[in-house]
């Protein structure tokens, strides 16, 4: 299997060079461009529907690979799982490339949304089947739970990397480093078939990060965010208990940029009392660009952060693996910890809202005039 893992990622990144370029003149032929406004950073007009080169790597190269992968490493539930992804795949880079050209409406997207999930769970019975609850063994979730709650997982997740879309190679990068976690997690696990899936999708997105990089030459557009997204919600949900099983905190961390990101920005304009789905410039890379940070320092400062979690979230699922609950709690505390005092440094929740800073320069001053009184 390794040559197979090897020839996988060769071959879409191969193709993601090679189709990125056409897919740009496409973009610009019918129209699918980005035209700069107010809260946007580029300054000119920029090719759309990238999204649309690194699916069409991936499809490529997983149809050109899989007769090459033999009988007994691929079962019935495996061929369930890659047809879920590739029609729901297909279904969302199809929404996404329609709304790079004719912005559709929030309700009518977030309808086919619902739509894909629905497809993935009922055509495909791809649902969470167990759940390992931190300090807590596994056990079966009720299929009126465990249906609804894969939906709304498949939906959240598919719009999460669209949150952080907002620089060149930000998405793409973030995300990249997302799918090689999952592809370790696959590895260490002995899932092949996810680790196929991960670094055939892995490879077509460091391609097309070729040519998205900042500078960017062609954006991902929705096509893209909304597909690595609905990626990502699937190998997170499917990718490490033999599909069926998932643990908790695993895919959450895993997007833990991007999720952090909308919950401080939900926590910000609450607290500023403005609407919780009013855009803003609060977001982390907007506020590492306040801070003086260049556009790459910003992009590479986040991937940095989108390792970090990735490092975390392979530490906790392989304790998970042997039922080291202490770890569990130590991850959490660590994440939580960091989250905040990174938040309030660079000031995500709000310029002046910094109260474990203030808490810790308030225990330093005291003690400082403590000793001086001795």
């Amino acid at each position: 299997m390794l040559m197979i893992y090897i020839i996988g990622f060769i071959v879409s990144l191969v193709l993601a060079l090679g189709l990125t370029p056409l897919v740009k003149k496409f973009a610009i032929k019918v129209g699918v461009v980005d035209v700069p406004n107010a809260r946007k950073v580029h300054t000119r007009v920029m090719p759309r529907l990238g999204g649309l080169g690194i699916y069409l790597s991936f499809v490529i190269g997983l149809v050109a690979l899989l007769p090459f992968i033999p009988d007994s490493y691929i079962s019935s539930r495996d061929l369930d799982f890659v047809g879920a992804f590739l029609v729901g795949g297909t279904m969302i880079v199809l929404l996404g490339a329609l709304d790079d050209r004719f912005d559709l409406s929030a309700k009518l997207k977030l309808l086919i949304q619902i739509a894909t999930a629905c497809v993935v769970v009922f055509g495909f019975d791809i649902k969470i089947e167990f759940a390992n609850i931190p300090f807590h063994t596994y056990s079966s979730v009720e299929t009126w739970m465990s249906i609804p709650f894969t939906i709304l997982w498949i939906v959240g997740v598919t719009n999460a990397i669209n949150l952080i879309d907002g620089l060149d190679g930000l998405a793409a990068g973030v995300s990249a480093i997302a799918i090689g976690t999952i592809a370790v997690m696959a590895f260490i696990m002995g899932n092949e078939i996810t680790a196929v899936l991960c670094l055939l999708l892995l490879g077509s997105i460091l391609g097309f990060l070729y040519f998205n990089f900042h500078p960017a030459k062609i954006f991902m557009g929705d096509s893209g965010s909304l597909f690595l997204g609905f990626s990502l919600a699937l190998l997170s949900l499917l990718g490490f208990k033999q599909v069926a099983i998932v643990s908790f905190l695993t895919p959450l961390i895993l997007i833990g940029v991007p999720l952090s990101d909308t919950m401080f920005a939900i926590v910000r304009r609450w607290m500023q009392k403005k609407p919780i789905f009013s855009p803003d410039k609060g977001h982390l890379h907007h506020c590492l660009r306040e801070l003086g940070f260049s556009h790459r320092q910003t992009v590479l400062i986040i991937y940095g952060i989108a390792a970090f979690f990735g490092v975390l979230a392979i530490i906790q699922s392989s304790a998970a693996l042997y039922s080291a609950n202490w770890v569990t709690f130590v991850v959490i505390c660590i994440m939580v910890f960091f989250l905040q005092i990174g938040a309030e440094v660079i000031g995500l929740i709000g310029k002046t809202k910094r109260p474990v800073l203030n808490f810790i320069a308030r225990l330093r001053m005291k003690e400082s005039t403590e000793r001086g009184s001795d």
